[in-house]
């Protein structure tokens, strides 16, 4: 058990940390310990518990915001931490529209406030939780991760100037091990269903959005154009299962504390399935899942948005070893039954010590 590496995750509590938490800690995999951080400013400390109880033991928990340089400072004198997987941040793209310096502030100064805290203590393996947004409207597809980086929104920008950042530590200092993971449209949730997406306001995404439909909460889902040049008019995107971008969490460590990989150690990488599905796609798809009609309206386009769009991930497969192996269905089968056993997201019900 000494040879257990400990791994600090940021925003641990949120959609993907937790998820990633849970993989870490997983029965079949016994190589690390984990600390969880998370300011709870869009999560509840409630997935803690429920990390817990899907792994059976403890997970040591922080309410720390990223942009606290002392709190931060203070947990990294009293806890041994091998490498760091960053997932904090602010996330909806729309809410970075109209609060740009909010997302600046939690997004890049907080990343900025973590990499020197992290600097000072000797922790120098790192992987950060990028997105697929940082390519903007592309211009070929399938996306390389050689594309052209045109990030057109506050988010999107926010996560590109963390991955320059990233870029230019790894330059002066060959020492750090920074793994870089795009990824694209998560969705599911484990299959305990105890654990999943938890929207704060309307979402915006597709599929929480179809979830709201599908449990009466709306009548009907817009779709933003059907004249596309796809098979059925509708926009084609590249989802992933959340479990999927967790494993990939969990092959990147591998990689980098790999002796055998020490002198080239740095990697950015797009996390998809590498295949593209419509709008209409997963409205069927989830239809068939939750047993109910997903009505909906045809809406113009939006500017902002592109006909297609997915992930080449030949460099994941290639670097780490990892394929994402569970398909849309049950993608939206897992959605599915995350809101059913928990439609009004974590409540304080099973709340006992947080």
């Amino acid at each position: 058990m000494s040879n257990r590496k400990t791994i600090l995750v940021t925003g641990a509590a949120g959609y993907i940390g937790s998820h990633i938490c849970v993989e870490l800690l997983a029965e079949n995999s016994k190589k690390y310990q984990v600390i969880a951080i998370d300011n709870l400013c869009n999560s509840s400390a409630l997935a803690i518990q429920r990390i817990e109880k899907i792994s059976q033991g403890t997970l040591p928990f922080y309410a720390i915001d990223i942009c606290d340089r002392s709190a931060l400072d203070r947990l990294l004198k009293s806890h041994h931490v091998d490498a760091v997987i960053h997932c904090a941040g602010l996330k909806v793209m729309n809410e970075s529209l109209t609060q740009p310096l909010r997302y600046f502030e939690n997004n890049v100064v907080g990343s900025a406030n973590l990499l020197q805290v992290l600097a000072s203590h000797n922790i120098k393996n790192f992987i950060f939780s990028s997105s697929a947004s940082v390519y903007g409207t592309p211009s070929t597809v399938p996306i390389r991760e050689s594309a052209p980086c045109l990030a057109n929104n506050p988010y999107s920008r926010s996560k590109l100037m963390v991955e320059q950042l990233l870029a230019d530590i790894a330059l002066t200092d060959p020492a750090w091990a920074i793994g870089v993971l795009r990824y694209f449209n998560p969705a599911g949730a484990h299959d305990s269903g105890l654990i999943g997406e938890l929207p704060h306001q309307k979402p915006t995404n597709l599929i929480p959005s179809i979830v709201r439909v599908a449990s009466g909460q709306q009548s009907a889902l817009p779709i933003f154009g059907d004249d596309y040049s796809t098979s059925d008019g509708t926009g084609v995107r590249d989802y992933i299962h959340v479990m999927d971008v967790a494993s990939a969490h969990v092959a990147a460590l591998a990689y980098i504390f790999n002796d055998a990989n020490k002198d080239a150690r740095g990697f950015t990488l797009n996390l998809g399935t590498g295949q593209g599905y419509s709008v209409l796609d997963i409205i069927r798809t989830f239809a068939s899942a939750c047993g109910r009609a997903i009505p909906y309206t045809t809406e113009a386009r939006r500017p902002s948005d592109t006909a297609i769009c997915y992930a080449d991930a030949w460099q994941a497969a290639r670097l780490l070893g990892w394929r994402a192996e569970r398909g849309l269905a049950e993608m939206c089968a897992d959605h599915w039954r995350w809101h059913m056993k928990n439609p009004s997201g974590y409540t304080d019900g099973d709340c006992k010590r947080l």
